[in-house]
């Protein structure tokens, strides 16, 4: 009976998978079904009362509009920065670096991305950063594709520490599981903590290095003239030097200064080291690669986001042009960091729906708080620094807006079904909810292998909450459940877990509609997510055989 179960609460994943990469139909289309089958399930199996239904469909709704507030905002600012010419400015200044496609790619989504996935989180780094490279000259589909790849490694610590401080700490914490493994190890919570820490920065460094090789990999193999994985290749050592420039420092914060800044510093430190080499010409191939014509695009490469890459209203400097992202960098950081009072300022205002129905499902925003009110507020100073004119700030106000009018249906029901997925243990049946039902399943069948399916369980928590830190808040009990049923180091799998929901964030629908929307790219989710899939199989099975060699190889505890 059992079987029947874990069947059940895979059949959400499946159906997303079936319908969206295999038979290839739009995201507008899978979603609302997928939503409907799940719902379906919810109630017929799980016995979900239709309050907790309805209340996890609000709860989704709620989060979804986060999103388009957020994709709206990073939208908008790139409009802004198109029409007052310091687009361009940048393109220039980019070009000067180097004009190879890779290397800029490298610098943009790998670096630049990171740190804002430090600083911010939210989606943040594919919504700026993917719509800055179709500036720059990339096919709208490749500026997301890598973008999307590169938002993993720095995601496992995410946001001042978000995914590991909040996802994985209240997964565990208070958990009588958890006392008496303390107890029997004699140590405090607040030093196993840390142990989990150290392991992740470790362990995801490892993996995580050989990203930005991937990343460029799979751009010439789907992007280029000759459609080749090895002028991907052909700068692999300027690729594996950039990974090393994050992941080293990064490193380095998470085991001396804890989980809140790894990602930030990694990005930051990485991109003053790379850029600097890059001028240099240290590691750079002879042979600098770029797209076809654009005439020579295939169809389905480009959204209805389109930049006139050519002309500018009037001379910028490099430093004027930079300084609306910036400015956004900065703005995040000073909003996040607890030491100073803007956080809390930010977060006073709130939109709380407390136990709707009468369950125990609570929908809170704090719209202030979001990085798409960060983006409105350095959007209000461009148009000060810039000297825009008022018609070109209402015109870049509505071509925004139309990018989104494709995206809305597609979160709408994408969100709220992740919602009723995670919120199916409130039932009636006595089951576990489908998350844990579905895991439970994959721990009986793997027994002493458990942790090379560790970062598996991790990925498809983020595939269906969309978001790392959830997908740890689900699991992170379980996991550390397994690793002592089995008795194996319970660090290295929530080390393993965290980097799977890390590596999840790539092939996330919501972030994916949510980046192409930035680009105004509709219908192309399957296909993107296919592409992810190489890429996603890489972290996963590898943090798997890297947990094994730690655990069963060097008897990491």
């Amino acid at each position: 009976m059992k079987i029947i179960f874990y069947l059940l609460s895979l059949a959400p994943i499946i159906t997303v998978f079936l319908l969206l990469v295999i038979a290839r139909r739009p995201a507008k289309q899978v979603m609302p079904f997928a939503y409907f089958v799940t719902a379906t399930i919810a109630i017929l199996i799980w016995q979900v009362p239709l309050t907790v239904l309805a209340a996890s469909t609000i709860e989704g709704l709620v989060m979804a509009a986060d999103i388009l507030y957020i994709v709206f905002g990073a939208i908008l600012l790139l409009n802004v920065l198109k029409a007052s010419g310091a687009i361009s400015a940048i393109r220039q200044g980019l070009l000067t670096i180097s004009p190879d496609r890779r290397i800029q790619a490298i610098i943009i989504v790998w670096l630049f991305g990171s740190f804002l996935e430090g600083a911010s989180g939210f989606g943040t780094p594919a919504a700026i950063c993917s719509p800055l490279l179709v500036a720059l000259g990339f096919p709208a589909l490749a500026a997301v594709m890598v973008a999307l790849i590169a938002n993993s490694t720095a995601v496992v610590f995410g946001a001042v520490g978000t995914p590991v401080l909040l996802g994985i700490n209240a997964g565990l914490k208070g958990s009588p599981l958890v006392n008496n493994y303390l107890v029997e190890r004699g140590i405090t919570y607040e030093a196993y903590f840390k142990e989990v820490i150290i392991k992740i920065g470790v362990l995801n460094s490892i993996v995580g290095t050989l990203i930005p090789l991937f990343m460029v990999a799979c751009l010439t193999r789907y992007f280029g003239r000759r459609r080749s994985w090895k002028e991907g290749f052909a700068v692999s050592k300027f690729a594996l030097f950039a990974g090393l420039a994050f992941t080293i420092p990064c490193t380095l914060t998470a085991v001396f200064l804890g989980a809140e800044f790894p990602s930030l510093m990694g990005g930051l430190v990485g991109l003053g080291i790379v850029v600097i080499a890059a001028q240099k010409g240290l590691f750079i191939p002879q042979q600098v690669w770029d797209f076809p014509p654009q005439e020579a695009w295939e169809d389905g490469w480009m959204g209805s986001l389109q930049i006139a890459i050519g002309s500018t209203q009037k001379k910028m400097s490099l430093l004027q042009a930079w300084m609306p992202y910036i400015l956004v960098g900065l703005f995040l950081v000073l909003s996040r960091l607890p030491s100073l009072p803007f956080q809390e300022l930010l977060k006073t205002v709130k939109v709380n729906l407390p136990n709707i129905f009468a369950t125990d499902i609570t929908v809170s925003s704090q719209p202030l708080y979001l990085p798409g009110t960060i983006f409105i507020l350095v959007v209000i100073l461009t148009y000060f620094l810039h000297r825009l004119t008022f018609p070109a700030l209402k015109q870049s106000v509505t071509e925004a807006i139309k990018t989104l009018s494709g995206t809305t249906l597609v979160l709408a029901t994408a969100v709220p079904m992740a919602r009723v997925f995670i919120n199916s243990g409130f039932n009636e049946s006595g089951l576990l909810g489908m998350p844990l039902t579905l895991a439970d399943g994959a721990s009986n069948l793997a027994g002493q292998v458990w942790p090379l399916f560790a970062p598996a369980i991790g990925a498809i928590g983020s595939f269906i909450a969309g978001s790392a830190t959830v997908s740890n808040m689900m699991f992170s009990l379980f996991q550390l459940g397994v690793a002592q049923d089995i008795n194996v180091s319970g660090t290295v799998v929530l080390a393993l877990q965290a980097m799977g929901g890390a590596a999840g964030n790539m092939i996330c629908v919501a972030n994916v509609v949510a980046a192409s929307a930035t680009v105004g790219l509709s219908g192309c989710e399957g296909l993107l997510i296919r592409r992810f899939l190489l890429p996603l199989s890489y972290y996963v099975i590898g943090s798997g055989i890297l947990g094994l060699v730690a655990i069963y190889g060097f008897k990491v505890v």
